[in-house]
C-alpha cells in the first residue's frame, strides 16, 4: 500500500498501550535479564575456566568468560524482541484481538505494527541496560564505549523484531513458531560467534554465520563491550540497518496480507 497517509507518530499511542499493559508485569521480566549474565558467567567461569585457555580476539587474548558475556547480550537482545513480535503480537492479534479493538480508531494496521516492532526493540534496550550493569559488576563492559550498546539494543531489537513481524504474518498457528525458532533462531544462537569465534568454522560455514544478523550484533556488542572501534563495526552497523528496512518492509506486507481480507 503506498498511502502515506496510514503512517504517522499517532503509533506512539500504540506503543504507550503496550507499555502501560507491561508495567503490570515488569518486575518479573526483568529478573531475566538481572540474572541470567550472573548465571551464565559463574556456570562459565566455574565449568570451563580450567578447560579453556585465552581466546584471540580483536588482537587481544581474553578469558573465555570475557569472549561470551557481550554476546550474552547481542543473545539477549535477540530473544527479547523476536518473542515480543512473535507470542506475544500473535496472542494480542489472534486471541485478545487488540488489534481489532485498535484498528476502530483512526490508527492504521500499519502504525499497528510499526508500534509493535518498535515496543519490541524499547524491551531489549531495557533489558541491555539491566544486563550492561550486571556484566560491568564482573568487569566485562569497558566504559564508556561499552554504553553504546543500548542504543545498539534498540537498532538490534528492531531488526529482530521485524523479522519476527514477518513471520507472525506468514506463520498460521501460535504452535507453528516452533519452525523459525528451530530453523532460524536456533542456528544463530549456536554459529553466530556466541560462543567460539567464526574462525575455526569451515569456509562455507564462514560465510552462513556472515549472513546472520546476529553475527554482526555479536560483533558489535564485542567491539563496545572491550572499549575498541575497529572498521568492521560500520559494516556491522550497516548490514542491521538494511536487515531492518527489508523486514519492516515485508512484515507490513505480510501482515496486511493476513489482516485485511
Amino acid at each position: 500500500m503506498n498511502d502515506l497517509s496510514v503512517y504517522s507518530w499517532r503509533f506512539w499511542r500504540v506503543w504507550q498501550r503496550d507499555l502501560i499493559v507491561y508495567r503490570r508485569i515488569w518486575k518479573v521480566n526483568f529478573l531475566v535479564p538481572l540474572l541470567e549474565p550472573a548465571f551464565y558467567i559463574v556456570a562459565f567461569g566455574l565449568g570451563f575456566s580450567t578447560m579453556i585457555g585465552g581466546v584471540d580476539y580483536a588482537g587481544l587474548s581474553l578469558s573465555y568468560t570475557a569472549f561470551i558475556a557481550p554476546a550474552l547480550v547481542a543473545t539477549a537482545i535477540m530473544y527479547n524482541s523476536f518473542f515480543e513480535t512473535t507470542y506475544a503480537s500473535f496472542v494480542r492479534m489472534y486471541y485478545q484481538k487488540t488489534f481489532d479493538g485498535i484498528l476502530s480508531t483512526p490508527i492504521s494496521l500499519e502504525e499497528i505494527i510499526i508500534a509493535e516492532i518498535v515496543f519490541s526493540a524499547t524491551k531489549a534496550a531495557a533489558a541491555t541496560a539491566i544486563m550492561l550493569l550486571v556484566l560491568a559488576g564482573f568487569g566485562y563492559v569497558a566504559m564508556p564505549l561499552g554504553l553504546l550498546c543500548v542504543p545498539l539494543a534498540f537498532l538490534g531489537g528492531l531488526a529482530f523484531g521485524a523479522i519476527g513481524m514477518f513471520f507472525t504474518g506468514i506463520t498460521p498457528t501460535i504452535d507453528m513458531f516452533n519452525l523459525p525458532i528451530f530453523l532460524f533462531i536456533t542456528p544463530m544462537f549456536l554459529f553466530s560467534g556466541t560462543f567460539f569465534p567464526i574462525a575455526g568454522l569451515p569456509a562455507w560455514a564462514q560465510g552462513l554465520s556472515l549472513a546472520f544478523p546476529l553475527y554482526h550484533l555479536v560483533e558489535l556488542c564485542r567491539l563496545f563491550c572491550l572499549g575498541r572501534m575497529e572498521v568492521s563495526w560500520l559494516l556491522s552497523l550497516a548490514y542491521l540497518l538494511v536487515f531492518t528496512l527489508v523486514f519492516g518492509a515485508l512484515g507490513l506486507k505480510t501482515m496486511r496480507r493476513r489482516l485485511v481480507k
